[in-house]
């Protein structure tokens, strides 16, 4: 059986034994929007718990849009020049309109790269585009302080803004519940501060801080309780099929519309699996999440849920851009010189997470499940030795391995990786 991992831009092909039992887990079929563009317009006109966006927009002066950064792959070259156009319709002038992107605490995106996540020139050309810097304490206004002792700083420029609206892609998210909606305002364009609390590990730790969970998901509520705070907001939600389609797009109010789209997305993403396996064969999605080891975490994450304890977990990224940031290597550090018990026991004592060490943490999750192996042809020699799994040369050799010392045959293999999530059903 030959099957194509999502790996880099290209793919990955894994020619597998006839021999081999083999149950590869995909999304179910989605429907494929045939024109987009119109799609994105009809979405504007029928809006989910609000009026049309251009009543929202008629007596607004400024607009600021938030969008994702590079990690994430938003058709936003399909959504943001229809959304800009009705704000301009509306009567906001295009140098009061901001378009900003989301890092959370991750780097900036510029140049070449920045075109790449705007999708179109014509924006780039005709409103403000800008970075959020979450280390920047000017650039943010305090709302206060949740309870659990969060502070909330966010961004001003969004705050401020007549117009507030967010443009991003709902898929399962291995903390959050499902990305999108609330989450691209909280991290999305929060404080240092807030964040690192709000990745704290006695948040993380919560059992329902999970995939595909919303009820009970701590994050899930902080996000909520952040836009209570910050007041009257707006989101246009897409969801795309397994080759980067549009299958669904709505505007609307930023709670009600996120969870229509969650409503759709779920019986395609969330996929019931009557039995576990020994063998496990996923990816981080290929381009862009895959672009760095700390993205891939996501990737061994969403596969835990049918693996058996002790089993073996192959995954395939490229890593393009390594490991990830300098703070997320001295966390990979840190749980090597420790380990994985001494290494959770430790940030479960502090009351804010080190910058990016809650994936270290995620990290622990696969670890406990699994014996891991990485397969990566952009990290260096070094890089490699700090990623805390092991490291192979052949993913067809390590699946081999596998399936002769466990002596099952029986395997799952998961292409798009953290997109699907399948959930033991037996």
């Amino acid at each position: 059986m030959r099957v194509v991992m999502r790996y880099g831009r290209k793919g990955l092909t894994l020619d597998l034994p006839d021999g081999l039992d083999v149950a590869v887990i995909r999304k179910k079929a989605m429907p494929v929007l045939k024109d987009p563009e119109s799609a994105v317009a009809s979405a504007l006109l029928n809006p989910v718990g609000c009026k049309s966006l251009l009543e929202e927009a008629r007596q607004c002066r400024s607009a600021c849009i938030l969008i994702c950064d590079i990690t994430r792959p938003v058709p936003n070259g399909t959504i943001l020049p229809t959304l800009v156009k009705e704000l301009i319709l509306a009567g906001i002038k295009p140098q009061t309109i901001t378009v900003l992107v989301a890092t959370g605490l991750h780097r900036p995106n510029e140049g070449e790269e920045l075109r790449e996540v705007v999708g179109s020139d014509w924006v780039l050309e005709t409103v403000q585009v800008i970075n959020h810097f979450a280390r920047n304490e000017e650039d943010h206004l305090s709302l206060g302080t949740l309870p659990g002792d969060i502070p909330v700083k966010l961004d001003h420029r969004f705050l401020r803004a007549d117009l507030r609206i967010v443009v991003g892609l709902v898929e399962p998210h291995f903390m959050a519940g499902y990305s999108g909606g609330r989450k691209i305002i909280a991290p999305g364009v929060a404080h240092e501060d807030t964040i690192r609390i709000f990745h704290s590990a006695r948040i993380l730790e919560h059992c329902r801080a999970a995939n595909c969970i919303l009820e009970g998901n701590p994050i899930h509520s902080a996000q909520l309780d952040i836009l209570k705070l910050v007041g009257r907001a707006f989101a246009v939600n897409a969801v795309i099929d397994e080759d980067r389609r549009i299958s669904f797009v709505n505007f609307g109010d930023i709670e009600a519309s996120h969870l229509d789209a969650v409503a759709f997305v779920r019986p395609y993403m969330e996929i019931p699996v009557p039995r576990r396996f020994k063998t496990v064969v996923t990816s981080s999605a290929g381009h862009p999440l895959d672009g760095t080891y700390y993205q891939t975490v996501k990737g061994m994450v969403g596969v835990i849920d049918i693996l058996e304890p002790g089993g073996n977990l192959i995954i395939v990224s490229e890593c393009r851009g390594g490991l990830g940031s300098p703070e997320f290597a001295e966390a990979q550090r840190n749980l090597i010189r420790l380990g994985p018990d001494r290494f959770l026991e430790e940030l479960l004592q502090k009351r804010s997470a080190s910058i990016d060490e809650w994936q270290s943490e995620m990290l622990v999750k696969a670890m406990k499940k699994a014996n891991i192996y990485l397969y990566s042809e952009g990290l260096t020699e070094d890089q490699h030795s700090l990623t805390a799994v092991h490291s192979i040369a052949s993913p067809s050799k390590a699946i081999a391995d596998s399936v002769r010392t466990h002596a099952d045959s029986h395997i799952a293999v998961v292409p798009e990786g953290p997109y699907v999530i399948p959930l033991y059903s037996g």
